[in-house]
């Protein structure tokens, strides 16, 4: 979890929550990874945190479990709006990690960032399409997924919402994917989170009709294909706090558990009299319960206030020093011999 430009570990059993009363909050131990690093935002691969320090001036991609970090510098420079993503391709059994840097500044223009190479190189422009700055893409199986548009046409003014894929192998976007509901950019607000790491969730809430939201999960995901099934409705009459637009676009995440049909939604107020992180726990069953989960920084201007940035994480043993770093080794292990 990343609060307050700071990124903590937090686990709580939902299983557990659920078979005690309501009385009963899970244990959160909050400490500090890296005390001497300000993170203004972070993506999660394999294991790997992908972060941006918070005067977007340099990149930090760290390993927790393995404890290793490794800072990539830009070609030229970063920007604030530069939008990042990390995943890697499928040409070799060893994975090769990539960086993907989105600069917003003229259409949409493409950087990546090759681990094995140690360098960065430009792909090119796209005009087509937008990609949604305040709604968090996800990384399944080496490929990036964002919610955007595109038009509709070569020459149509429109947009039409979509899935957006990015595939590391090829490096370049996929065909646009279908999403299972009429998206509508100011009606509707949508985030997307992963299932078991095989599968996208989607949640789906319409501002007009504030008794319902749905959650849908892909039966089949590919860079050019997909299906979806529906998840569960969730009733948002009994839970006013989980209205997305009143909480800001980019602080809601969420993540479900397809085994016991329950989902996790991470809902972060911008507001200074409700300036207190949630995450709701529903049950297809109609279970509902809401934790605290820690208080943000109410000294800060309300359009400056950190957001939550919250990833199921699972440990991995990908290491990400240099390549001269592995040259030296090699060279030191020969005349060892």
């Amino acid at each position: 979890m990343m609060a307050s430009n700071k990124i903590y570990p937090f686990s709580f059993d939902i299983q557990g929550i659920r078979k005690h009363n309501s009385s009963v909050d899970p244990s959160m131990k909050q400490v500090n990874l890296l005390d001497q690093v300000e993170i203004s935002k972070v993506f999660h691969c394999d294991g790997l945190l992908l972060c941006v320090t918070k005067d977007n001036t340099k990149l930090l991609v760290w390993n927790p479990y393995v404890g290793q970090t490794r800072w990539i510098r830009p070609r030229k420079c970063f920007k604030k709006s530069d939008l990042y993503a990390i995943g890697y391709d499928n040409n070799n059994k060893v994975r090769n990690y990539k960086i993907l840097r989105l600069d917003r500044y003229c259409g949409i223009r493409l950087e990546i960032y090759d681990f094995s190479s140690d360098s960065w190189s430009v792909l090119g422009v796209i005009s087509h399409c937008i990609i949604y700055q305040f709604r968090r893409g996800v990384t399944l199986k080496g490929c990036n997924y964002y919610l955007g548009s595109v038009r509709k046409t070569s020459t149509a003014p429109s947009f039409k919402s979509c899935l957006l894929c990015f595939d590391y192998t090829r490096e370049r976007y996929g065909q646009p994917l279908p999403i299972p509901y009429n998206n509508n950019f100011h009606k509707q607000a949508v985030s997307l989170s992963t299932a078991r790491e095989e599968n996208i969730a989607a949640l789906y809430f319409d501002s007009r009709l504030y008794g319902t939201s749905e959650i849908w999960v892909t039966n089949k995901i590919e860079h050019n294909a997909v299906s979806w099934s529906k998840f569960f409705k969730v009733e948002m009459t009994m839970m006013n706090q989980l209205r997305v637009l009143n909480f800001g676009l980019n602080a809601d995440i969420f993540f479900v558990d397809e085994e016991n049909k329950v989902a996790v939604v991470i809902t972060n107020s911008r507001s200074r009299s409700c300036n207190q992180p949630k995450a709701s726990i529903i049950g297809e069953d109609g279970y509902f319960k809401s934790i605290k989960i820690g208080e943000m920084n109410s000294n800060l201007p309300t359009e400056l206030y950190p957001l939550l940035v919250f990833s199921p994480y699972i440990p991995s043993l990908v290491q990400i020093n240099r390549p001269l770093e592995k040259k030296k080794r090699k060279r030191c292990l020969t005349a060892l011999d």
